[in-house]
């Protein structure tokens, strides 16, 4: 047997594992979920151990998978950094910087401030990519990646960008007849983000905890990404929690307002990965990012 697998069976299971799902991939590579299935199969006969544990839903990596994922991602992005330098020798680079972040970061704090970058950097385009997973990460085609948590990313090169508060917020006519009906938060409507792939983000049960407050159900509408729960607290159905970052916009011009409380430091920041290689206009983008990490 070959020492190395048919590059595209390594190409299907780094898309598999960069995006957290199999059904996710076969859509992103277009072909069938079962073309998918057979594929990783495939890899796992060639390398003799199963790479998934497919006992749980959605199927996991073993010890061996995770082992083998790491490898194939920075030999993958090896290969794309060294595309890079042959097309940058040859005059025929495009000028782009691909960005990783969550859909919450994505459309409320990124898009807004990009026009400023693009008035800076004209011949430079930045592709955003915000993963279902809600997990950014460094991966083969990524040059930067801005995450969510307290840090201790092993891949790339990591810094804070900026320190996170947290504290609830409402539309103004929900906010405004619970304090009138003198009610807490130990009775208000929550609106949850919960999924099984972002047990980082800090939770109602966290902002509670800390702020002393004891509540005897959490029940509350839920939804796996920020973006969704935001809609339902604009229309008016419940109380979540806002990230200073990525709720600041709606509190400044008034479609929502801050429960009245301090806001609470969960010990949480927001950081940006870089490859370990960063083109130039990957650093023009790093530096402008930077400058901006007082507007978080």
């Amino acid at each position: 047997m070959e020492r190395f697998p048919p590059l595209r069976l390594l190409a299907t299971f780094e898309t598999v594992t960069r995006l957290g799902s199999m059904r996710e991939a076969a859509a992103r590579l277009n072909v069938t979920l079962p073309a998918v299935s057979q594929t990783l199969k495939a890899l796992e006969e060639h390398a003799g151990v199963e790479l998934f544990d497919r006992s749980t839903r959605p199927a996991r990596l073993t010890d061996a998978g995770e082992i083998l994922a790491r490898a194939t991602r920075d030999g993958l992005g090896q290969i794309a950094a060294a595309l890079e330098d042959i097309r940058a020798m040859h005059g025929q680079a495009d000028r782009n910087v691909t960005v990783a972040c969550t859909l919450g970061m994505a459309t409320y704090w990124l898009m807004p401030r990009l026009p400023d970058f693009y008035a800076r950097h004209p011949d430079i385009t930045v592709n955003v990519q915000a993963p279902s997973t809600d997990l950014p990460h460094l991966a083969p085609g990524i040059d930067i990646a801005l995450r969510y948590g307290t840090g201790g990313w092993r891949e790339g090169r990591t810094r804070k960008l900026f320190d996170e508060l947290v504290c609830p917020v409402g539309a103004p006519a929900l906010v405004r007849r619970l304090q009138e009906e003198g009610g807490g938060l130990e009775r208000a409507p929550l609106i949850h983000v919960r999924s099984p792939h972002n047990p980082h983000w800090a939770s109602w049960e966290d902002y509670l905890r800390e702020r002393g407050i004891e509540r005897a159900r959490m029940s509350g509408e839920s939804f796996n990404n920020y973006v969704q729960a935001a809609q339902a607290v604009l229309d008016g159905r419940g109380l979540m929690l806002g990230w200073r970052s990525i709720s600041e916009n709606a509190v400044r011009d008034g479609a929502l307002v801050p429960w009245p409380g301090p806001a609470v430091d969960l010990g949480t920041a927001y950081y940006v990965t870089v490859a370990d290689r960063l083109s130039g206009d990957g650093q023009s983008f790093l530096d402008w990012l930077t400058s901006h990490s007082d507007m978080g």
